[in-house]
């Protein structure tokens, strides 16, 4: 079979959309090498991240042909590409980031596209109305123009069929797993060595994604502000360390905690390579994930599957991704949040347990596994009479 793929983003991305992307490329290319896959990348100057992708040189990478798409490689990605798709005898093209071109079926191949989550619609309060009319045109027309629809959660799933009227029987969940360095044994100098060179604490719970309201990162402030109204010294608390891109939102936190007194109880560390953050989970004494919404929430899948007790919030997907033995808060109660650190950090037998049930609940997300679901969603894409 060949296989298409929309690669902006695993070009491009280094976060979410581009780390599902690479993710998919490389399961299928590892776990399924019979297979032709064809990456599609409208802009050859920006390629920074194929390299990650270790099966790279076996792969086939296009970009636009002539001058002008060359110009306009936006356009190309949702018109010109079709044309390409044809000419290449592309029997599946799938859409890795929610959208497929315009044109699609003039392309003569089957299509698939995946919907990671429809947050747009369900919190209008986080986007900008351009930037909702723009995602609900693209993501309505791929729903409808898809052979089939892979959704990254059951929650997601449940939002594009009550949002779009996608009929059930046209969606296959197919869950993302985390890269395998995050399963991989770490060396205690290879440890030692992060640790000092990212100045963190002997203990800490960790934080890492996009430091915005969304992401809801207040609540583990009020929750440290919770243990201190508790009567807790401040040096009995274990420290966060928060690991994202400086934003607004990590400012009013900042302030939050000066006004609490409580500065020293958090830090944020910017620019962490990838390849340093395996030791972060590794060296955490918990993982919170407090976001109020996702679309599966992978952050959540890397700390279980490092072996670190999880925290994350009711609402949305954090369950799928976190598994049975992680706990969870409602995201607007931070004295449950604080109960949840303080157990997840200091209640050793329950530590012990969250770390053996979230090992169990990562190997289900298996490479060989979520590899046999996507080709097992092609396959019926391919068949006409699904």
């Amino acid at each position: 079979m060949n296989i298409g793929f929309d690669a902006k983003r695993a070009a491009q991305n280094r976060t979410g959309l581009g780390n599902y992307s690479r993710f998919v490329v490389r399961i299928l290319s590892q776990q399924e090498p019979a297979n032709g896959l064809h990456l599609y990348v409208p802009n050859r100057r920006r390629t920074r991240f194929l390299s990650e992708i270790p099966t790279l040189g076996s792969l086939h990478v296009h970009y636009p042909g002539k001058a002008a798409w060359r110009r306009m490689g936006s356009l190309w990605r949702v018109w010109g590409v079709a044309t390409d798709l044809g000419r290449d005898g592309i029997d599946l093209y799938h859409g890795l980031s929610n959208e497929l071109p315009l044109n699609i079926r003039q392309a003569g191949c089957r299509s698939v596209v995946t919907i990671h989550d429809l947050i747009f619609i369900h919190c209008p309060e986080y986007y900008h109305p351009i930037d909702r009319l723009i995602y609900n045109y693209k993501f309505s027309h791929a729903c409808r123009e898809a052979d089939r629809v892979v959704a990254v959660s059951e929650y997601t799933k449940r939002e594009v069929m009550r949002y779009y009227n996608v009929p059930e029987e046209k969606i296959d969940v197919v869950y993302q797993g985390c890269d395998p360095a995050f399963a991989a044994p770490i060396a205690q100098a290879a440890l030692d060595d992060v640790r000092r060179r990212h100045a963190l604490p002997p203990r800490f719970v960790l934080y890492v994604g996009s430091i915005e309201r969304r992401k809801n990162l207040m609540l583990v402030a009020e929750a440290v502000a919770t243990m201190a109204m508790r009567g807790r010294k401040k040096a009995d608390i274990v420290p966060v360390v928060a690991v994202g891109r400086h934003t607004a939102y990590e400012d009013e936190i900042r302030a939050y905690l000066e006004k609490q007194g409580l500065a020293g109880t958090f830090s944020f560390r910017h620019g962490v390579t990838f390849a340093d953050l395996p030791a972060f989970y590794r060296l955490a004494s918990a993982f919170v994930y407090p976001s109020r919404i996702e679309g599966f929430g992978i952050p959540m899948l890397e700390a279980v599957t490092s072996g670190v007790p999880a925290i994350g919030c009711t609402g949305s997907c954090l369950e799928e991704a976190g598994g049975a033995g992680a706990l969870y808060v409602d995201p607007d109660d931070a004295a449950a949040m604080a109960d949840a650190i303080d157990a997840a950090c200091n209640d050793e037998p329950l530590r012990q347990r969250m770390i053996a049930e979230g090992r169990t609940h990562a190997a289900l997300f298996d490479d060989r596994k979520l590899a046999e679901s996507l080709m097992a969603t092609y396959r019926k894409a391919l068949r006409k009479d699904v």
